[in-house]
């Protein structure tokens, strides 16, 4: 199932993987950001029980993990988009109650001392689980979300978000179904 603690780190300049320490708690399908600050923000996935909420962030200095809070909605199969902020989109998933068109937000209160909070934001058009996300060059102001699966199906579907306005719109659809 892919379920396990262990994280990896990998080295370009020698073109190696080396051992990390263990995160806090097993998951896979999760999701995993490199944020401006240089820590890794892992979050959602699921676990032996199902999805789950938690978050934590890796430190490269210390090679340490430490807990982040909680997202506000169990997750996995979600995307995470780095903003041009440097806050975090998350959107989508499956969750406990099926798939999910909510989207939450990890804001960066503070980066000297790694406070943070997860902020709510506005749903998504369709609910959707194994799409894609992808910030838009236009100021990285716009994400572009397309296909997925929406529970009955594979999506044609997209959606644009406006980091500015928090609104979705929909878009285009694709020529052909999409999703994973």
């Amino acid at each position: 199932t892919g379920l396990t603690f262990s994280a990896e780190v990998y080295t370009i300049a020698s073109d190696t993987w080396r051992a990390a320490t263990n995160m806090s708690r097993p998951r896979f399908n999760h999701s995993t950001t490199l944020l401006p600050t240089g820590h890794v923000l892992v979050a959602g996935g699921w676990d032996s029980t199902g999805p789950i909420n938690s978050a934590e962030l890796y430190d490269p200095s210390t090679g340490q993990w430490s807990l982040t809070g909680n997202l506000n909605i169990a997750r996995a199969g979600h995307t995470a988009t780095l903003l041009g902020n440097g806050d975090v989109l998350v959107a989508g998933g499956t969750g406990n109650s099926g798939v999910l068109g909510s989207v939450e937000i990890y804001h960066i209160l503070d980066p000297t001392t790694g406070q943070s909070q997860w902020v709510g934001a506005n749903n998504l058009q369709v609910s959707r689980v194994g799409h894609s996300a992808t910030l838009l060059s236009n100021n990285k102001s716009t994400v572009l979300i397309a296909g997925g699966d929406g529970g009955e199906g594979t999506l044609t579907s997209s959606e644009l978000y406006d980091t500015t306005t928090g609104q979705w719109t929909l878009t285009g659809s694709l020529g052909v179904p999409r999703s994973f």
